[in-house]
């Protein structure tokens, strides 16, 4: 069994950033204790990932016609601190249409529904630890935390399984993006490789011809190339 390895605080971004207006309210106010390693963190619960669907993994075909957008295949490799590959693991993916709107009723940015698209994935990793999801590139959406603020593009990563005991969240960006030095919550990030880590690559081995451009993005759990969770982050919008 791979023993569990606990990063130290200092790598992790503050969670009170004052350009980030959501963590005034959502940070700690008093010091964080860090506790022992409880038995249940040392050992592998049983989580059940549920009946995966056909079209769970393709965003693109789950209703009767075609969303409008940019197709693209998000593709990556799920990882232990270790390097390990993890098998069966449940990933959900959420995210905005190519308008930037989210399918739900608390969106009220006055950007078009699109009737074809939900927005919502899930798949498990196979044997190799690789998760696949066909999707539309969201585009990016204002969010008033300052003057003129809007969202890079990204897609939201929920991951469950038995390597672990909580859900994990966090972001997936992507490339050359213009909006990255205006966004409060890429810049609460502040070591600058773990900030690269969450935007994705372009992959022409992922890329279909004539079908859908392909993006790489692998999610490692611990470890110097971690992924950074939200819990670790605050990240939330």
């Amino acid at each position: 069994m791979t023993p569990y390895r606990r990063d130290g605080l200092e790598a992790h971004p503050d969670r009170d950033f004052p350009d980030y207006k959501s963590t005034r309210l959502r940070h700690p106010k008093e010091p964080l204790v860090v506790l022992r390693d409880p038995e249940t963190e040392l050992t592998q619960p049983v989580l059940g990932a549920g009946p995966i669907g056909p079209l769970d993994d393709n965003l693109t075909r789950q209703h009767p016609g075609e969303p409008i957008g940019e197709r693209i295949i998000v593709t990556g490799q799920v990882r232990d601190g270790n390097g390990i590959p993890l098998s069966d693991q449940l990933l959900e993916i959420w995210q905005a249409n190519a308008a930037g709107r989210y399918a739900q009723a608390e969106d009220a940015h006055p950007a078009p529904l699109d009737p074809n698209f939900s927005g919502v994935g899930r798949c498990l990793t196979d044997d190799r630890g690789f998760y696949r999801f066909t999707t539309i590139k969201p585009g990016p959406y204002p969010w008033r935390n300052h003057d003129k603020a809007w969202r890079p593009a990204h897609i939201h990563f929920s991951l469950f399984g038995t390597a672990f005991v909580s859900r994990l969240i966090t972001q997936m960006y992507f490339p050359g993006d213009p909006l990255f030095p205006y966004d409060p919550v890429m810049k609460s990030v502040q070591d600058d490789a773990a900030r690269r880590r969450m935007v994705a690559s372009f992959d022409l081995d992922a890329t279909e011809d004539q079908w859908a451009t392909g993006y790489r993005w692998d999610i490692v759990l611990r470890g110097p190339e971690k992924t950074l969770f939200e819990d670790e982050s605050g990240m939330q919008s």
